[in-house]
């Protein structure tokens, strides 16, 4: 059965090099069939005797093209994450018809959202440019990686907007699926990738508080234990983008070395509220210890931090009427960072990022950051608002982002930070 295995990894491997649509296009136009090869002998000639000739090899991992997309010098140092949204005629690279994956909750053109103005604008750093996103770039750089987001549904909202913008490249095959649609495997052949979803609320361990026998809706946290759904998949990652915050905004209770050390929002005499923030850095203080000092087999490890998506309701919250009704971005001087909590929490969790990096380095382990809180505090239009499959009428949701939407940036801050780490030369 050995050599029926190998010939169809070969016919896997001539599939994945050669378009399908243009093998039909061969087959069924004889005529372009013979322009083709004469195309490829006249090339096959300015090849070998031209002094400047392109370089090309396989799937493009490397390659010397004159007509190369040429970056600033500085792109490779700038702060992409400081800047504004500027206008862009070109709109999305994909849409809510060419992408088959967007879930209802997030396709808002298909539940009724009229305007589309919120798709044209791209973000522009303070000095440098942000490169669109490339999808065979990002498949060279990841081939033979898994890749996997930890956290919640925004986690989740990221890795379906790169699903939509590698689906121009290539369409991945579904290996795993949990009951609930939390845990997902995608398998991309042509460049032997796997792309994880790992659902966790707080990234530490979390039970549902009890009292009298009912659930309440918060969550008894142990701050010091890791999560073990995302931790045991972990040394099988290469790349791994942690990120979770909004559960963290509601009534919990807060535990260290299986003792009651505080609370969130209790309102209980005696027990301190330590408030949303002291919970978020003791949960990525404990996941990046864990990687750092207690996985056994995470050497090597690329570790990003997604720092906190901001929900933005305005005249109330999900519970009261709130809502996201505006259709164009703000600029930076609209922002008021003085007490701003998202502000907050993001610098807290760069602070244990950096931390991380540091302790990182001399165990071999690489943390960087996808900074994206400035970016989308300017984003009150990308939310789907009343525009999802809404179970719930009247109620909007203004945490999550449409697809396609400013959320595709994230994914751009991504593959430019990779890129970094790799070295890999952007395609023209």
């Amino acid at each position: 059965m050995k050599p029926i295995s190998n010939f169809k990894e070969h016919i896997q491997q001539y599939y994945c090099f050669i378009n399908k649509d243009q093998i039909l296009n061969l087959v069924n136009r004889p005529f372009l069939l013979i322009c083709s090869s004469c195309f490829t002998i006249l090339l096959s000639f300015y090849v070998l005797w031209a002094p400047n000739s392109l370089k090309f090899t396989f799937r493009h991992e490397t390659y010397d093209q004159r007509n190369s997309l040429a970056l600033p010098d500085n792109t490779e140092t700038c702060d992409l994450f400081k800047g504004r949204w500027i206008r862009d005629v070109k709109g999305p690279l994909y849409t809510n018809f060419s992408c088959k994956t967007i879930p209802d909750k997030k396709n808002c053109l298909l539940h009724g959202r009229m305007d589309n103005d919120f798709l044209n604008w791209r973000w522009k750093p303070d000095q440098c440019e942000l490169p669109i996103f490339e999808p065979r770039s990002f498949l060279s750089i990841v081939q033979g990686k898994t890749l996997a987001f930890i956290g919640d549904s925004v986690s989740r909202n990221q890795m379906e907007s790169l699903l939509c913008l590698l689906s121009t490249e290539e369409t991945p095959k579904e290996v795993h699926k949990d009951a609930k649609d939390r845990f997902k495997t995608l398998y991309f052949p042509c460049h032997n990738f796997t792309l994880m979803a790992l659902w966790t609320r707080f990234l530490v361990n979390a039970t549902q508080t009890v009292v009298n026998g009912s659930v309440t809706g918060g969550f008894d946290l142990h701050l010091d234990r890791v999560d073990d759904n995302w931790a045991q998949k972990l040394p099988s990652i290469n790349y791994a983008i942690f990120s979770d915050a909004q559960w963290f905004l509601r009534q919990n209770y807060l535990f260290e070395g299986g003792n009651l050390v505080g609370c969130i929002y209790c309102q209980k005499p005696n027990v301190t509220d330590l408030g949303p923030g002291f919970a978020i850095q003791r949960a990525f203080r404990a996941a990046f210890k864990y990687i750092n000092n207690d996985c056994k087999d995470c050497k090597g490890i690329v570790t990003l931090l997604r720092t906190i998506s901001p929900s933005q309701f305005e005249n109330g919250t999900w519970k009261t009427g709130g809502s996201c009704v505006r259709t164009s971005p703000l600029a930076p001087e609209d922002i008021n960072n003085t007490g701003n909590a998202d502000l907050e929490y993001r610098n807290i969790q760069v602070a244990e990022i950096e931390s991380a990096r540091k302790l990182g380095e001399k165990n071999g382990n690489a943390f960087d950051i996808l900074d994206v809180t400035g970016a989308m505090l300017m984003r009150p239009d990308g939310h789907p608002g009343l525009h999802w499959r809404n179970k719930k009428k009247g109620y909007s949701d203004c945490v999550h982002w449409c697809l396609p939407g400013p959320i595709d940036t994230w994914n751009e801050f991504l593959l430019e930070v990779l890129r970094r780490k790799s070295r890999f030369p952007l395609r023209s």
